[in-house]
This record gives structure tokens, sequence and C-alpha cells, in this order.
């Protein structure tokens, strides 16, 4: 630490200032400001969610109060609107606040409440990261990735702006968490980070071409049972360089996607019962935190939740501990699966290949499979009772980018 230039005290070169008090913009004050905000929750009576650190819950015999904090983003919810109100004015008194009133943008995602459920989008986001990339006047197509794609000798060339190439597929992370059908495309760009090729660059703007256009869509959640189904798939030896698979899943609330994956598997599986054995045991691992999840949240389940899984091997090796010579090179965390069969903590089925809803995560399908995959997953345009596309909401991003 050195005293700033131009403010040097000549007596006492050597002295700086200490901080009592973090300031906004250091490294260590979102870590001083979640310390500050928990230790007066937990002095209110609120108690940490054991799945969730960032989720706060307030529970009595007739209420019920949560309370979700992203560094000094806060939503706040509950049943009996008197304590809300007293808990905003407690707030206020302690902290700076402002109060935004009913949610409608939340880190980025517009959430917009209609008759029959919330919509979320990232309308605005996908069009910045089109300016961003030069290609809003693009020509749409109608899938993120090609089914087959076509090589050429100059596809193999490093591409010349890998900050860019790094940068792009960095923002189109984040837009998956309202566009599940992209997952599988941006995780096969994300593999290339290290030394993108002219090649890879082109799958990146084939995604670009797709957001463009559908540019509004997004994914409804509609009131609904709270029964918890799961689809797990996985994609054989995929990867043509190491022979990776890759797993895929999609985990339902009732009819409401809640959590979805697509992730190239860290070993190579010997054979297709194995990559789904692996793909099951991702699954079964994050249906397990939900159900934690959702006892903080006082909702029981019904019924355990149903695994569906469209390899008959792979079930049958999870239900029966019989197969020790085909699995014993497998590794132990993968087994628990066959623990929760076993307690009836999980219900396994098939499910026919075509009814695979995790198919899309997996891997690259054609125009008609992977917009009938969409569907099912209930991503597409608002409702039509929404407005359209505001444009001077584009007009404001992009002269954002300009000055920029």
């Amino acid at each position: 630490m050195e005293q700033p230039p131009g403010f040097v005290d000549p007596s006492q070169p050597t002295l700086v200032c200490k901080l009592h008090k973090a300031l906004y913009g250091l490294k260590q004050a979102p870590r001083a400001w979640y310390s500050t905000f928990s230790s007066f929750l937990l002095f209110k009576g609120f108690l940490q969610s054991r799945c969730d650190s960032s989720l706060f819950i307030h529970s009595t015999s007739s209420s019920i109060t949560f309370l979700l904090i992203y560094v000094n983003d806060i939503l706040l919810t509950g049943s009996d609107p008197s304590y809300l109100h007293s808990l905003l004015t407690q707030m206020h008194n302690v902290f700076s606040m402002k109060e935004l009133g009913d949610i409608s943008y939340f880190l980025g995602i517009s959430v917009q409440s209609t008759a029959q459920g919330f919509f979320l989008s990232q309308q605005k986001y996908a069009l910045e990261l089109l300016l961003k990339a030069g290609m809003t006047t693009c020509k749409p197509c109608a899938t993120p990735s090609s089914a087959k794609p076509s090589v050429t000798a100059a596809d193999s060339l490093s591409f010349s702006q890998p900050f860019l190439y790094r940068s792009l597929v960095g923002a189109l992370q984040y837009l998956t968490i309202t566009r599940p059908e992209l997952s599988s495309a941006v995780n096969q760009a994300c593999q290339h980070m290290h030394a993108p090729t002219v090649a890879h660059f082109s799958a990146v703007k084939r995604i670009l071409r797709y957001i463009k256009g559908s540019i509004s869509h997004g994914f409804l959640f509609a009131p609904s049972s709270f029964h918890l189904t799961a689809y797990s798939d996985s994609n054989w030896a995929g990867d043509a360089t190491d022979r990776h698979s890759t797993s895929g899943y999609c985990v339902f609330l009732g009819s409401n996607l809640i959590s979805w994956s697509s992730k190239k598997q860290s070993t190579v599986s010997r054979s297709s019962t194995e990559a789904e054995y692996r793909s099951l045991a991702h699954t079964a691992a994050e249906l397990t935190w939900l159900q934690m999840l959702l006892a903080d949240f006082h909702i029981p389940q019904p019924s355990p939740p149903v695994l569906w899984c469209d390899n008959m091997s792979a079930l049958s090796l999870a239900a029966n501990p019989v197969f020790h010579s085909r699995s014993k090179h497998i590794e132990v965390d993968c087994h628990f699966i066959r623990e929760k069969v076993a307690r009836h903590q999980f219900c396994l089925k098939y499910v026919p290949s075509l009814d695979q809803l995790a198919d899309i995560f997996t891997k690259s399908l054609s125009t008609a499979r992977f917009s009938f995959l969409t569907s099912k997953l209930r991503v597409g345009l608002p409702p039509l009772s929404l407005r359209g596309p505001d444009k001077k909401e584009v007009q404001e991003v992009q002269e954002e980018v300009h000055s920029v």
C-alpha cells in the first residue's frame, strides 16, 4: 500500500489509511455485506437453508417467509403481508435500501406475470449479446447446432480473436438460464476455450443465428403439482476427439422445468450401459438436492420421484447388484443410486427413446426433433397477453453499446 500521487505526506511517507468499513467495489465488500446482512436476518429469527446459503426462511405456526439474496439484490416473499411490511420497515431502518415492488427484472432476467403464470426471458440480454458480436442483422437458423457439420481445410486454423470467443461463450452460458435448449451447443463451445479454431467460432455464430430467430423465447412457470420427475440420457462416446460421453438430464416440478444439465463425462465409458448409468447417478444427485430444497420450502413429496431412462441395461444395473463383474471398474460414487432405489426413494422407469426429453441435452438434433423437444420443455414465445418487443428498449440497448 502506498500513498496516492499528489497526496503524499512528506513528513510521514510510509503511513496509509486503514479502512474501518468495507467500501463498495472492494474485493472483500461482498463478503462483508453478506456477513452483516445474514447476521441481521438470523437475529430476526430466520434460518439459513442447508441446501442454499443464500436462502433464508422464517416460519411460524401461521406464516412462512422466504428471502433470497444475491450480493445486493434481494427477493422477498411470504404468506403474511403484515409481517412482510414489518420486516421491510426494519430493514429500511438498519440498511439503506430501495424497494422495487413486485418482481419484474432480476439479474438480467425478465419476469412477467400473466394469467397463465410467470414468463421468464432474457430478451434484452440476448440483444446485447448479438450487438456485441455484430450479428444483429444475421440470417436466423432453426437449430443452435448442425446435426451433420461440414468440415473444410480452413476450419482447423486457430481463431485470430480468442478473447472474443471466450467472451461470447461465457455470455452464452448465462443465457441458458432461460434457454435450456441451448445447453448442449453451449457445452460443446465451452470445451474449446483454451484454443478455439475457425470451426469452433463458426459453431458459436450458428448459436447466435438461432438466438436471432428466437430472441423473444423463454419459458413459462404455470400452476402445477409438486411431484418431481426427471429424464436422464447420455450420448455414448459422442466426442470424436477423446471418445468421452455426454450426460444430460432435465428435472420437472409438476409440468414446470426447474433444472437441467448438459455435461461431458470425466472418464471414458466402456459401453452405452456404463455411460447411461453414470448419467443416472448425476441425475439422482440432483434429485436428492432438490428434495432437500423442497423440504426447506415445506413442500412434501406425495410419492417418490420418478426417474425415466431409455436404457434397460442401465436400469437393471441400478436395481440389481448381481452385475458386479460388469461394473467393478465404475467409481463407487456412481453406485449410490442403488441404495436410493433399494430404499424406495426413487422410482426408475423405462421411457422409449422417442419420448426421451433429455435427448436434447446430449447431442445435435435434426430440426424436427429439436423443435419437438423444445416444445416439451415449454420453451417458446411469451403468451399472447404480453406485449411484443419494445422498440424503445431495443434502441436504448443499441445506444448503450455504441456509447461503450
